[in-house]
């Protein structure tokens, strides 16, 4: 089984506790609001990282990031985006998503 370690909102900074926390996963998911792309560069040195970008990213992160990712782990089903609302409050396109890929596990950070 694959241990993740699921983050969002950095904000541009990383605590020493996360770092330390990530260092056991085998793969790094992050919801976004990154911060710059030294920490993608960071999160990428560190383990293999799956991201996107968050409404405070800037259009480096952009450009490297997409806005959703959805992939299969196992038999799981994944989507990220940033923006994503809960349950009977989705933001629209969250749950355009939602109702396209019909994900087992949705993750998003905000």
């Amino acid at each position: 089984m694959k241990k993740i370690a699921v983050i969002s909102d950095t904000h541009g900074f990383l605590h020493p506790k996360i770092l330390e926390f990530i260092s056991t996963a085998d793969q790094i998911w992050h919801a976004g609001d990154i911060g710059n792309s030294k920490i993608i560069d960071k999160l990428n040195e560190l383990k293999p990282t799956k991201a996107v970008y968050g409404n405070i990213d800037d259009n480096d992160i952009r450009t490297q990031l997409p806005e959703y990712q959805h992939f299969t782990v196992g038999e799981v089903s994944v989507l990220i985006t940033h923006i994503g609302g809960y349950p009977n409050q989705y933001d629209k396109k969250a749950l355009n998503l939602i109702k396209t890929y019909k994900p087992k596990l949705f993750i998003c950070g905000h």
